[in-house]
């Protein structure tokens, strides 16, 4: 029986995910900062572990607790819009901790088995606005488009020694805690010179229009686990698709 670890699992895509595969009959070891068992189904196929991945040490621990996995889903980030003029060095730092560094910290401690046993699957959760220029998110596409490119990177490294590697791409997901928990982030909204910017933004991402699910993100995340041939970059949900057509 196949064993996953995916982090960040305490809601959104994460917790979605986990779902799915305990549906699907697999080992599920979720992570959280903070664990709460109660929010997945019981099943004796069901770990959850501390895990934060912004903390070398909880990583490390994490991940000696794990024991083997077949499947690395890091899934853990946060957003914060901001106008960059704005974005604090804490706050730049925080979201590359978070987005960038805590999945290259994750991954790094995952693959020593991966390459012992020449075999095995890292799928990174990243973001559509990648593929687009947009205003007062900037900070977070430079965490994410980092994560892209260290992802693709990885994937030749170790494609000789038989580990897959994947970068999942979602686009909005308003009916996640994601963007609730990134309005608490928010600047520029009483700038003289970056309100009416920082304002279009928000009314684009609450216009109408297609979205992504948790569950298409889950879906994503399943697809480049289980199909060797699942391509390298798997857009989750119609604008994200939508997104990936116009970019290429």
């Amino acid at each position: 029986m196949s064993t996953v670890l995916i982090t960040g699992c305490s809601s959104g895509f994460g917790l979605e995910t986990a779902r799915l595969f305990l549906d699907n009959g697999w080992n599920v070891i979720a992570t959280m900062r903070t664990p709460r068992p109660e929010i997945l189904p019981p099943s004796e196929r069901l770990r959850v572990l501390t895990l934060d991945v912004t903390d070398p040490d909880s990583v490390h621990r994490a991940i000696a607790q794990a024991g083997d996995i077949d499947v690395l889903v890091n899934n853990a980030g946060f957003g914060a819009p901001s106008p960059i003029e704005l974005t604090s060095l804490q706050t730049a730092r925080s979201l590359l901790e978070t987005n960038t560094l805590g999945t290259l910290m994750v991954t790094q401690a995952v693959l020593p088995q991966f390459r012992q046993r020449r075999a095995g699957v890292v799928i990174n959760v990243s973001s559509s606005v990648t593929l687009k220029v947009l205003p007062i998110i900037g900070m977070y596409r430079a965490s994410k488009a980092a994560v892209n490119a260290l992802t693709e990177s990885l994937a030749l490294e170790v494609a000789p020694l038989g580990v897959r590697v994947h970068l999942v791409l979602p686009g909005r997901a308003p009916q996640t805690q994601f963007s609730e928990n990134a309005r608490a982030h928010m600047l520029g909204l009483d700038h003289e010179d970056y309100a009416s910017t920082v304002q279009g933004f928000i009314s684009s991402v609450r216009s109408d229009g297609p979205i992504t699910h948790a569950s298409d993100v889950a879906a994503a995340v399943w697809l480049a686990a289980t199909d060797p041939t699942a391509p390298a970059r798997i857009p989750a949900g119609a604008d994200a698709r939508q997104w990936m057509d116009e970019a290429q």
